[in-house]
């Protein structure tokens, strides 16, 4: 059985809006058309990220014991992997620097039924179709719908494995239907908070700072916050998580430290807004990161574990 783009859609999680090629792919977008044009203008970086198949999944249950799916790379940032779990088990890998900009992936499952989840590249842009399966799908029931706003450690770079980012970490367990917007270097930056026609998320979370904490001026941290309560309002729940601890500039701890502080206090002014601390999330030595600054498969492990902890503890 092969799905139509149409079916694909509703076991495919993490889009905000998708697109048909030419040639029958279906991309997906996290961003809306307004937002990823004002990418396109403000930094190549930036926008080459904003397209990528940040915490995107297929997810569903089936008594399938085999699946495919051709796809297409058009981007690639970091070279990390195509994932699938089985009733929660890590039962497949395939990573990006093995594979051609184009082919075919396929999977063998157990006998019985059972819940599959596929994990897309996190830090590439990754367009799928003819997606093949041997029985019928029935697609997952999410819970909460969250936007999530960060920078790379929340686009998924680090661990340099899909399913090991401490947002699939985190929503193994939360089972939130997510919009990952993440990107490598970003910053606050108020320009790209938009309202996005037709989504109206049921709470926040903020992982920014880490790119901006030798700003003086904390301008931008405060123009964020004032827009994105004006767009959402000063009753949906925010989540701050001020950032995590960085070895690779033991002199800029201090004023880091000093950076996390202020934003403490200007996130905290609003009533919905509840604060994480960062530096609490991931033990201080480079064995739990991959360069002193991104969390490697276990610190985002121990990320995520913690984040949901403090998410439940706070009834965030």
């Amino acid at each position: 059985m092969v799905l139509t783009n149409e079916e694909l859609k509703k076991i495919y999680f993490g889009a905000y809006e998708f697109e048909e090629t030419n040639q029958g792919y279906l991309q997906a977008f996290q961003y809306s058309q307004k937002q990823i044009k004002y990418f396109e203008g403000a930094m190549e970086m930036w926008y080459d990220r904003c397209t990528a198949t940040t915490a995107k999944t297929l997810e569903f249950s089936t008594t399938a014991t085999r699946l495919s799916f051709e796809y297409k790379i058009i981007w690639k940032g970091s070279e990390d992997s195509f994932e699938i779990t089985v009733d929660g088990l890590v039962s497949g890998i395939k990573y990006v620097k093995d594979l051609p900009d184009s082919g075919t992936i396929e999977w063998e499952l157990p006998q019985g039924k059972k819940d599959v989840v596929i994990y897309l590249a996190a830090d590439a842009t990754v367009l799928i179709r003819n997606f093949t399966i041997d029985a019928d799908v029935i697609p997952a029931v999410k819970g909460k719908k969250v936007l999530w706003l960060g920078d790379s450690i929340t686009q998924g770079y680090g661990p340099l494995r899909s399913s090991c980012t401490y947002v699939s970490v985190a929503n193994r367990i939360l089972n939130y239907d997510i919009i990952n917007q993440g990107i490598g270097g970003y910053i606050y930056d108020k320009n790209s908070l938009m309202k996005m026609e037709g989504y109206d998320p049921d709470k926040i979370i903020v992982a920014l700072g880490t790119n901006q904490y030798g700003d003086k001026d904390m301008g931008k941290v405060e123009e964020y916050y004032e827009t994105l309560i004006g767009i959402y309002g000063n009753d949906i729940p925010i989540l701050c998580i001020t950032p995590l601890w960085r070895g690779d500039s033991e002199d800029g701890l201090p004023t880091m430290m000093s950076f996390c502080e202020k934003v403490k206090d200007i996130a905290g002014q609003y009533k919905n807004v509840q604060i994480v601390d960062g530096m609490k999330m991931v033990p201080h030595f480079s064995e739990y990161f991959l360069d002193n600054l991104h969390p490697n498969c276990l610190g985002c492990e121990i990320y995520g574990r913690n984040l949901v902890d403090v998410i439940r503890s706070s009834g965030f």
